[in-house]
């Protein structure tokens, strides 16, 4: 029938065991949430200058800022300037792109829309989420944000984990749940 629903042989007792467990801070393993915070971007661009690659940041920071801009004018200007200095073969900054997304924003920049840099920001923030985030995650600064974090949001909530055994005999449906004890 369904893939998630077994036949049982024998019969099942109607009985419920509860177990208390706790859990890691759920939020703290995103590269979303360190950014989202001033102290983890600040640690995160640390970190990505030791490895000699905090362009990608800036870059990505830059463009949500772009995203912001209403007025064709100065989504012009600042399209031209993030190009000059981030995309461009030999910018300053230069962030690793294919030479299709280069061509791409190149081609945009009469007109550019709000979101004419945004395959490319996906782009560096995957690079940052696969690549240098799995390093940061294994560093000092990384585990003192995720604490700081932890105390000041109270997230190492308790959980219970009940286990559920259905007096129906013929099949079973997902026996751990997981519900909050709030």
């Amino acid at each position: 029938m369904y893939g998630f629903l077994k036949k049982s042989q024998t019969a099942v007792k109607d009985t419920m065991k509860i177990q208390e467990t706790y859990e890691p801070n759920p939020l703290g393993d995103s590269l979303e949430t360190v950014l989202s915070q001033k102290s983890g971007r600040s640690a995160f661009r640390d970190f990505l200058k030791l490895e000699f690659c905090e362009e990608n940041l800036e870059f990505w920071l830059t463009c949500k800022e772009y995203r912001s801009l209403d007025s064709l004018e100065e989504r012009t200007q600042r399209a031209g300037s993030i190009y000059e200095e981030f995309i461009k073969e030999g910018a300053p900054k230069q962030v690793n792109l294919d030479s299709y997304t280069r061509e791409t924003i190149r081609r945009s920049l009469e007109e550019p829309e709000s979101s004419c840099f945004a395959v490319a920001e996906r782009k560096i923030f995957f690079l940052m989420e696969n690549c240098s985030f799995p390093r940061f995650t294994e560093t000092e600064p990384y585990k003192l944000f995720i604490n700081s974090l932890s105390k000041q949001r109270g997230l190492k909530k308790k959980r219970m984990a009940v286990r559920i055994k259905s007096p129906v005999g013929d099949f079973k449906v997902n026996p751990l749940l997981l519900v909050s004890k709030d």
